[in-house]
C-alpha cells in the first residue's frame, strides 16, 4: 500500500509542477514569407524550436528596408538580413552583428531575356538595366560589367523598383540586376518570358552569403541565441534529409504559397541553406568587405569582430 502511495504523491506533486514557459524570441524577416525562410518556418511547425525552449515568432516587414533600423531600435530580437548590406549598416553606425547564416550562397543575378540580343555581359554595352535598390548592386553590376571589359558608364541605369521581372519582360529595360535565381528565374518561365542569367560569383564578385542572421551587440552573448542556431540546423538538416515532408511542413503553414513557382523555388534553395548556420567564414568576409572598400562603400575593412561573431554552443 505504501508504495502505491508514494507513487500517487508523487504523480500529484508532478501534476502540480508548472511547465516552465518557452523564451519568446522575435525574429524580423527580410521580405514577405518565402521558401527561403523554409528552416525557420520548418524548426516553428515541427516544433524544434519549441523542443529547443524557444517560442519564436516571424514577423514579415511592412517595409522591407526596415528590419535592421528597427532591431537596432530595440523592437525585435533577430533580424534577417543581407550580408553586403550589414557592411554598409556598420559603416553607418548600427549596433548590428553576424551570429550566423541562413542562406549560404548568393542569390543575385543580371537578368535578360533568353530570346533577346544579349548572349554575354559585353553585349550590354548601351543598354538600359534596371534595379531595386542602390549602392551593393551597383557596386555588384561594376564588377561584373568589369569581368566584360566594361564599365557603368557603358549602360544606362533605370531605377524600376522593385518591378524587376515585370520591367524586363515589358521591354522597359534590357536587363535587370537583382533577380533572384531561385525565384524569378522559374517566375520568368512561368510567365513565358524565359531569362538568361549571369551571376555575381562567375563574373568578377567575391562570393558571399546572400541571408544571415543578425541581433544587437548587446544581444550577442544572450543564451537564446545559440539555442535557436541549434534549432534552425536541426531544421535545416530535416529539409536535407526529407525535403517532401518539409515541403508539405511549410505548406500546410502557409497554404496560399501551394503554387508551381513556391513549389520550385522550395527545391531549388534547398541546397543553398547552410548546414552548419552558426559557422563564421572569417576569411570570406573579410574578402567580401575588402571588395566594398575598393568600390567605394566602406571607407575601410573593419576588422571581423565589429560586426560579426561566432557563437559558442
Amino acid at each position: 500500500m505504501r508504495p502505491f502511495l508514494a507513487a500517487a504523491a508523487l504523480a500529484v506533486s508532478l501534476l502540480a509542477t508548472p511547465v516552465l514557459a518557452a523564451d519568446k524570441l522575435t525574429v524580423l524577416l527580410e521580405w514577405f514569407v518565402n521558401p527561403d525562410h523554409a528552416p525557420l518556418v520548418v524548426a516553428k511547425e515541427k516544433g524544434i524550436f519549441a523542443s529547443h525552449g524557444l517560442d519564436v515568432e516571424l514577423v514579415p516587414p511592412a517595409d522591407p528596408s526596415a528590419p535592421p533600423r528597427l532591431l537596432a531600435a530595440g523592437q525585435a530580437d533577430v533580424a534577417l538580413h543581407y550580408q553586403p548590406s550589414l557592411m554598409l549598416d556598420h559603416a553607418a553606425g548600427l549596433p548590428l552583428v553576424r551570429f550566423g547564416t541562413l542562406i549560404e550562397t548568393p542569390l543575385n543575378t543580371v537578368a535578360v531575356l533568353a530570346n533577346g540580343p544579349i548572349k554575354t555581359l559585353a553585349d550590354l554595352k548601351g543598354k538600359r538595366i534596371g534595379y531595386s535598390v542602390a549602392g551593393v548592386e551597383e557596386a555588384v553590376l561594376s564588377a561584373m560589367l568589369g569581368s566584360a571589359g566594361l564599365a557603368l558608364s557603358d549602360v544606362e541605369l533605370v531605377n524600376v523598383n522593385f518591378a524587376l521581372t515585370a520591367s524586363l519582360s515589358a521591354g522597359n529595360v534590357d536587363a535587370t540586376i537583382g533577380s533572384y535565381r531561385n525565384f524569378e528565374a522559374t517566375q520568368m518561365r512561368l510567365e513565358k518570358h524565359e531569362g538568361r542569367f549571369f551571376f555575381p560569383e562567375e563574373n568578377g564578385v567575391p562570393p558571399y552569403d546572400e541571408l544571415i542572421y543578425v541581433t544587437r551587440r548587446d544581444l550577442a552573448t544572450d543564451p537564446r541565441l545559440p539555442r535557436f542556431l541549434d534549432a534552425v540546423e536541426e531544421a535545416t538538416l530535416f529539409l536535407t534529409n526529407h525535403p517532401d515532408e518539409a515541403l508539405q511542413l511549410f505548406l500546410k503553414a502557409y497554404p496560399d504559397l501551394d503554387d508551381t513557382l513556391n513549389r520550385t523555388a522550395f527545391a531549388d534553395t534547398l541546397p543553398r541553406f547552410a548546414k552548419r548556420p552558426g559557422a563564421l567564414d572569417t576569411a570570406g568576409m573579410n574578402r567580401f568587405a575588402g571588395f566594398l572598400k575598393d568600390k567605394g562603400l566602406i571607407p575601410a575593412v573593419p576588422p571581423i569582430a565589429d560586426y560579426a561573431v561566432e557563437l559558442k554552443r
